[in-house]
């Protein structure tokens, strides 16, 4: 029989899945217009970017070249070392509570017999994963305000000192990560919920034949068989280690700057310089700085992963 040349089973295979290329068709326009345009205009960063009356196009083309000036002004900056360590450590420290208490909570709502209390349980942890920052922290707000929070009425009803809370910088730390985490547990945790549904039940039962006990299951079967995902979680979470939730550090502390210390992240960081003196290409310096880093980070981690378990890796 001749074979089909390389361009005939192109066109064959097309056709052959021609629904699936069309319901990808509009991913494909999307990833397009909203993300490969738009990196071509990084350009930005290695330019004095003045906006002209004629256009983005025409103020591309005449704001000068400035070469890598804008990440030099990024990096002398005095606070650079400040933001890189807050983002860094707050990232750290989400990681590895969001991988911890997420796997926790779906291996005990799988273990749960009563399903329409599972899906109670699995509501209420999703639901902050759905409110907006700004109404988190009006939440928020509502407890730490300084003359009618909840948290102060408690304390002067039993004769202390009330806090101002939002002058106070020593407090903040555990309380974002503590926001933070409750608003990003529900959804990470349906995630690890559903592979543990997928998890084969005969491991189980051959555990229980063996005389494994409950806890000796999780350790043995339930944990093992999650371990490609989480490492494949924890490295896309490792890819924006450089990228802080803007919301959580502008809008819950409410943007304070006697905060400054513990709140300033990158992403704030850029926000405020954005608005202060409307440098757009140091803006495009630092959210390039950002992708990069993470990309390369991305890479590492995949690749020390790849070494070990090459089925555990990203790609």
């Amino acid at each position: 029989m001749k074979k089909k040349s390389k361009s005939s089973l192109f066109f064959t295979n097309i056709w052959r899945y021609k629904a699936l290329i069309l319901m990808a068709i509009p991913a494909m326009i999307w990833m397009i217009f909203f993300f490969y345009i738009p990196v071509l205009t990084n350009v930005v960063a290695f330019k004095d970017f003045h906006i002209s009356p004629d256009g983005f196009i025409a103020s591309l083309k005449e704001s000068p070249w400035v070469g890598l000036d804008n990440f030099k002004f990024l990096f002398s900056s005095n606070d650079a070392f400040l933001i890189t360590k807050n983002t860094v450590l707050y990232n750290v420290t989400f990681i590895t509570l969001n991988l911890v208490i997420s796997v926790f909570f779906a291996i005990v709502m799988s273990e749960l017999r009563n399903k329409r209390l599972v899906k109670v349980y699995q509501t209420m942890s999703l639901l902050p994963y759905f409110l907006s920052w700004v109404i988190i922290g009006y939440f928020v707000y509502a407890f730490l305000s300084p003359d009618k929070g909840i948290f102060n009425q408690w304390i002067s009803s039993r004769g202390g000192t009330p806090i101002n809370w939002y002058s106070e910088a020593k407090y903040w730390p555990f309380i974002l990560v503590f926001i933070g985490t409750w608003k990003g547990i529900g959804y990470n945790s349906i995630i690890y919920f559903a592979s543990v549904m997928g998890i084969d039940p005969t491991y189980y039962e051959a555990a229980m034949v063996d005389g494994a006990s409950k806890w000796q299951q999780i350790k043995n079967v339930t944990i093992p068989q999650l371990l490609p995902l989480m490492t494949i979680m924890t490295i896309l979470a490792v890819g924006n280690i450089f990228r802080a939730d803007f919301g959580l550090f502008y809008n819950v502390p409410r943007n304070s700057g006697s905060l400054y210390q513990v709140t300033s992240v990158l992403d704030t960081y850029i926000f405020n310089g954005l608005t202060a003196t409307g440098d757009i290409g140091m803006t495009a310096a630092a959210g390039l700085y950002q992708s990069t880093v993470g990309f390369v980070l991305l890479m590492i981690t995949n690749g020390i992963v790849r070494r070990f378990d090459n089925d555990s890796a990203l790609f």
